[in-house]
């Protein structure tokens, strides 16, 4: 019998080739920003509502993005949004300096903001998608795991070279520098990748028949006329959703405001702080590989139901006390360490949940994926809003604690999440 080929991971590594560049793409304000508040002459309190002015878009556009690609098919739709990543990136560059006022910069910041949401909104609801067509059922966590791992290191190897940027050209001229990493993406994506294996010129019938063997249902006999509502009503997605709500308001702590804290709270140097931040996000690409190659093991062990549970669980609850335990820590170092292990834990998290979407949305995965990801940005919009004034009115000790509560809570409702129901069983 002939060996199966391996496209199915070449197709991974473009999936996260696209992470790493959608995160350098939007990261790239979080690192710019003592910067760019100075050279704009912000305030905390305003440019809290620039970045949620991201998140607002980045959640509004996650179930268009969720339907966007289970209906054009991962191909084309990942192509168009990351074309528009490089396009907004270069409008951010181009918005307006202090001569124009502070009405008119914070205007254009947060349109422009909101647009780079929108256009980065689909990316992960269509990668669930193409990762549910390339790989056999039970093995989604994995490749999920690597997909975050992809957007981590964007974060941690660009952050020090950003900040070098940044002190020698400005931040303009370093985000146009960094648009074309874009247009490469969606040029290489279209070229080489398909939305069905068998269509690919390099796969083998052996491949292909490894990648549907586990499948519960053939896809023929799933009803096509199951709507994104239908999905948005099922039990076992809306706990999901609250749950990545939890978890992810710990992600947009460290993503928003941890370069902004380290600086101005902590007292490191910008290039210091720049480093710190590059090897918190790599114990998070770390975390993220590792908690999906865990899951993939236990739910071949156990299932899917617990195999999913068990390394989201562990994960927040450790993370939620790394990050309280950090925030009232006097001495900065021994406070990075444990928000270092934080975002470790926290990220080890992530397979579970996008296989858990991709589990019980089958097919429809992509839209399921992007309830998800709608609840798990929302709090990136509360989060940006409510920090600064927590952190005006409570202290920054208690804003950046309030995330190890919601991990907690997130992890509580992991209990009463069932991975091993999937929606198609229940519409047929």
């Amino acid at each position: 019998m002939a060996k199966a080929s391996n496209i199915r991971w070449r197709i991974l590594t473009l999936l996260c080739l696209s992470s790493f560049v959608s995160y350098t793409l939007r990261a790239n304000i979080s690192t710019a920003a003592p910067f760019m508040i100075e050279d704009l002459a912000l305030t905390e309190i305003q440019w809290g509502w620039v970045l949620a002015a991201f998140t607002t878009g980045y959640a509004l556009f996650q179930i268009p993005g969720g339907i966007l690609g289970d209906s054009i098919g991962p191909k084309r739709a990942l192509t168009m949004i990351a074309v528009l990543w490089g396009v907004f990136t270069l409008l951010t560059a181009l918005v307006p300096g202090q001569e124009m006022g502070t009405a008119t910069i914070l205007t254009s910041l947060i349109l422009v903001r909101f647009l780079v949401g929108v256009s980065h909104a689909p990316i992960f609801p269509v990668q669930n998608g193409s990762i549910q067509r390339w790989f056999p059922a039970g093995n989604w966590a994995f490749p999920s795991g690597l997909s975050s791992t992809g957007l981590t290191l964007g974060v941690a190897l660009t952050t020090p070279l950003l900040v070098w940027m940044i002190t020698e050209i400005g931040w303009r001229y370093s985000f146009i520098a960094l648009a074309p990493l874009a247009f490469i993406v969606a040029a290489l994506w279209w070229w080489y990748s398909t939305d069905n294996p068998a269509e690919h010129i390099h796969t083998n019938t052996e491949e292909v028949a490894f990648i549907k063997a586990k499948r519960a249902i053939a896809e023929d006999d799933v009803n096509e006329t199951i709507s994104w509502v239908v999905v948005l009503k099922n039990r076992d997605i809306l706990l999901l959703t609250i749950s990545y709500f939890c978890m992810t308001f710990v992600f947009y702590e460290v993503f928003s405001w941890f370069f902004y804290y380290l600086v101005e709270i902590r007292g490191f140097s910008a290039q210091q702080a720049g480093y710190l931040t590059a090897s918190q996000w790599i114990c998070g690409a770390i975390g993220a590989a590792l908690g999906g190659w865990i899951c993939d093991k236990l739910c071949a062990r156990m299932g899917l139901r617990w195999g999913c549970r068990w390394p989201a669980i562990i994960g927040m609850l450790l993370s939620a006390v790394l990050l309280i335990s950090g925030a009232l820590m006097s001495d900065p170092y021994i406070a990075m360490l444990m928000f270092v292990f934080c975002f470790l834990f926290n990220q080890m998290t992530e397979g579970a949940y996008w296989a858990t979407s991709i589990a019980i949305g089958g097919r429809y995965c992509g839209t399921a994926a992007g309830i998800m990801n709608t609840g798990g940005n929302i709090s990136g919009v509360i989060g940006a809003l409510l920090i600064p004034f927590s952190a005006k009115y409570l202290g920054w000790e208690f804003a950046i604690a309030t995330g190890g509560i919601f991990a907690i809570i997130g992890a509580g409702l992991w209990l009463f999440i069932s991975a091993d129901k999937p929606l198609t069983e229940q519409v047929i």
